[in-house]
């Protein structure tokens, strides 16, 4: 499945992958506003054997079918509080 990583904006670490074809307009709101500008990374052709360094494949991949998107967290899941409550 092809898709394209972005990296957010309001916290390092924290990276959005969207399935080819996927428009990032119909994201819900509150995904749009915790994560802040999208700037593209990388485009990838994601197959289940392919080793991620922070996500399972077969995850991402079930996540990008079932909604279109899948949220990566940084390292450890520390994410910033800002981010639960608002700012």
């Amino acid at each position: 499945m092809n898709c394209t990583i972005f990296r957010c904006t309001r916290q390092t670490g924290l990276y959005l992958y969207l399935r080819a074809g996927f428009d990032p307009a119909t994201l819900p709101t509150e995904l749009v506003r915790r994560t802040g500008t999208l700037t593209e990374v990388m485009q990838l052709d994601l197959q289940p054997q392919r080793r991620l360094a922070r996500a399972d494949a077969r995850t991402v991949l079930e996540r990008l079918d079932s909604c279109g998107w899948y949220l990566q967290l940084p390292p450890d899941g520390q994410v910033q509080a800002h981010l639960y409550f608002g700012d």
